[in-house]
C-alpha cells in the first residue's frame, strides 16, 4: 500500500507569515494539532515546514514569548521529512520512525502538497489490520470443525 492511498488529502495548511494567533486558530477551528507551513510556487503549494502544537506550547507559551513578536515562520520545524505519494508505508514508518517525527507531509512528484501521513493515521490501518488477523486465528476452530463432518 503506499502513502498516497492512505493520507489524509485534507491538510491544513498557512504562510511562513501567518501570525501565531492565526495557527493556533486554524488548529482549533479544524481540530488539528499541526499545520502545514506553504510556499506558492508554479500554482502549487509547495510544503517548508510544519508548526505543531506542541511547537506553540514550547517555544512560545513556555518560554512566555509575546505571541505578536513573531510569525509561524519563525518556529515552525524546518527539517521537514515529506513523503512521497508513491513510497510504501512501511519505508515511510521507519523514515519516521528514524527522525522521530509524529507528522509527514505528502508530495507529489513536482513535489507539491497532496497530504498528510500521521501516527495515528499509521495506528488506525495497523489496528485494521490486527483485527483482521485475529479473525483469521478465530475462524480457524470453526474450519477444522467443519472439515471433519
Amino acid at each position: 500500500m503506499s502513502v498516497g492511498e492512505f493520507c489524509n488529502r485534507e491538510v491544513v495548511v498557512a504562510e511562513k507569515t501567518a501570525s501565531i494567533t492565526d495557527v493556533a486558530g486554524l488548529m482549533r477551528e479544524h481540530h488539528v494539532g499541526d499545520v502545514i507551513i506553504v510556499e506558492k510556487r508554479d500554482g502549487k503549494r509547495v510544503p517548508l515546514g510544519i508548526i505543531t502544537d506542541r511547537d506553540l506550547v514550547v517555544q512560545i507559551l513556555a518560554k512566555s514569548t509575546p505571541v505578536d513578536s513573531c510569525v509561524v515562520g519563525d518556529i515552525m520545524s524546518f527539517d521537514l521529512v515529506t513523503a512521497n505519494e508513491t513510497d510504501g508505508i512501511w519505508e515511510t514508518l521507519q523514515r519516521m520512525r528514524a527522525r522521530g517525527v509524529r507528522r509527514v507531509p505528502v508530495v507529489n512528484g513536482a513535489g507539491g502538497l497532496v497530504g498528510i501521513l500521521t501516527a495515528d493515521d499509521l495506528l488506525e490501518l495497523l489496528g485494521e489490520e490486527l483485527s483482521d488477523l485475529v479473525k483469521v486465528i478465530a475462524s480457524q476452530p470453526q474450519r477444522e470443525r467443519s472439515r471433519r463432518r
